[in-house]
């Protein structure tokens, strides 16, 4: 795999840097409500403060705004950084959705963005897969490198794509087979099993496009109707009544994921096994997410179910690596080139 040229090779002392960093968080009554992705990005800024950098400007997305929107502006970001890191030298630009020609990669878009700087960093992965002119376009303009952030998560998903420690078992759970079909093929070819769950285990029940068999739910934890609330039976999957949907792995499945997940050295997981947002349908996700956290293993979670699962269940420090990637670190794992990345002189 390609590796771009870090910030560490970069000399920053009296330079004005563009940082594109992951500041895409959730905002509640005007104030950051987690400021995880925040403190991701602080030691990326605190390197270039501490190596003299002149001025630091921040830029980043937050939501989905077609254009300036005061429920998107960057306003309590920027209030929640200072905070965190209190130096007069870092700025934190306004939303780069609210230029329309961010998301087309326009050039003067780019252009805007890169004007008065002298270097640009890109510490956001999360956004590498996005050819946007912050992610792509301005590294074109100015000397690019790798902030921390992104280049650690590129060694940590990286060691997946390489020689692992085996037994290497993938799980993957979730809505849709189509949106985690590049990484069942290419991530899960490499694995000694692949652990199905979530609506994607009847997707691969009713049409398989895999190259390989994958281990699915022999019993799940069918409701009436799709509710919280709603009468619940725990049956064998084949014996799921009419009309029944199977919202959770059963504890035969889960004892059987468990089992070989802990007896792994290289774990990947992504994606719940059912609706774990409601306690009742919670039961399998937290069997994997415990399973995950107690293996003697190199242990990477991705997507923000499974990051949020193990961070609510308190097992974030016992796994190796929890990636901000989301679609980026799929991307990554299908064997893609991510475009915030290729932008960037190798190292």
């Amino acid at each position: 795999m390609r590796t771009p040229r870090s910030v560490r090779e970069a000399g920053v002392a009296g330079k004005r840097v563009l940082v594109r960093a992951d500041l895409n968080v959730p905002l509640e009554g005007g104030r950051v409500a987690d400021d995880t992705r925040i403190t991701a990005s602080l030691p990326t800024l605190r390197y270039l403060l501490e190596h003299g950098a002149a001025e630091v400007a921040v830029c980043s997305h937050l939501g989905r705004p077609k254009g300036p929107d005061p429920a998107f502006a960057m306003a309590p970001v920027a209030a929640r950084l200072h905070e965190l890191l209190p130096d007069d030298r870092v700025r934190v630009l306004e939303n780069t959705r609210f230029d329309p020609g961010e998301t087309k990669n326009d050039p003067e878009s780019a252009a805007r963005l890169g004007a008065g700087m002298d270097l640009y960093v890109n510490d956001a992965f999360g956004s590498a897969h996005r050819a946007h002119a912050s992610t792509e376009g301005v590294a074109r303009l100015l000397p690019a490198y790798a902030g921390l952030l992104l280049e650690e998560e590129l060694e940590m998903l990286g060691r997946l794509l390489g020689e692992v420690e085996r037994p290497f078992v993938l799980v993957a759970g979730g809505a849709k087979v189509d949106d985690k079909l590049g990484v069942l093929v290419n991530l899960g070819s490499r694995a000694d099993e692949v652990l199905v769950g979530g609506k994607m285990a009847e997707e691969l029940r009713d049409e398989d496009p895999l190259p390989y068999e994958a281990s699915l739910p022999t019993d799940v934890v069918a409701a009436a109707a799709f509710q919280p609330d709603a009468e619940i039976l725990v049956t064998p999957y084949d014996d799921v009544p009419d009309g029944w949907l199977g919202l959770d792995i059963g504890p035969e499945t889960r004892m059987r994921f468990a089992e070989a997940i802990r007896g792994a050295r290289t774990v990947f997981w992504n994606g719940p096994m059912g609706v774990f947002e409601w306690p009742r349908f919670a039961e399998g996700t937290k069997a994997v997410a415990e399973a995950v956290a107690s293996a003697n293993a190199f242990t990477v979670v991705g997507g923000g179910d499974s990051v949020r699962a193990v961070q609510e269940l308190g097992f974030a420090d016992r796994v190796s690596w929890i990636s901000t990637g989301g679609g980026a670190s799929l991307e990554l794992l299908e064997g893609k080139e991510l475009p915030g990345v290729a932008a960037i002189p190798a190292a």
